[in-house]
């Protein structure tokens, strides 16, 4: 058995863009950043940061468009996938890969960067500020037990 599988915790880069497929499935996609930190040989902190493309189908596309925009945290897993096609203009054979999320987390509340510190207060005020914010969330067509979480 072989195993594809990816869990990322991260700010995104942009807002999710949602599109219709021919078949009128939904598609949605969107630049998601994470970054390592680690001390080089003379000590000193460094801090890389990696850039994923992600895509999601369905409901799944259409809840990410809904709820999640620009520099908002949020944990998604799912498997790598890589896709290539012919450049239509001459230039090759192009390639992407992506995750394709088939599951998520929201990230923690508030502006990104919140949620970070270690203080217990924070911590239990975020979580209240959650609690207050999912009861005054509409829906809409959104039927809460399709929901993967």
């Amino acid at each position: 058995m072989y195993l594809n599988k990816v869990m990322l915790y991260g700010n995104l880069t942009s807002d999710p863009d949602l599109k219709s497929m021919p078949n009128g499935n939904k598609v949605v996609s969107f630049g998601l950043a994470t970054n390592r930190s680690y001390k080089d040989a003379s000590g000193a902190k460094k801090e890389v940061a990696e850039f994923h493309n992600i895509v999601a189908f369905g409901k799944l596309a259409e809840i990410f468009a809904q709820w999640l925009k620009k520099g908002k945290p949020v944990y998604v897993e799912g498997r790598i996938q890589t896709r290539n096609w012919e450049d239509k203009n001459g230039g090759g054979k192009k390639y992407r890969t992506e995750i394709v999320a088939e599951n998520f987390q929201f990230g923690a509340a508030g502006k990104p960067g919140e949620g970070d510190n270690n203080s217990s207060s924070s911590t239990e005020s975020s979580s209240k500020n959650e609690v207050e914010e999912m009861d005054t969330i509409d829906y809409g067509e959104i039927n809460p037990d399709d929901i993967p979480f």
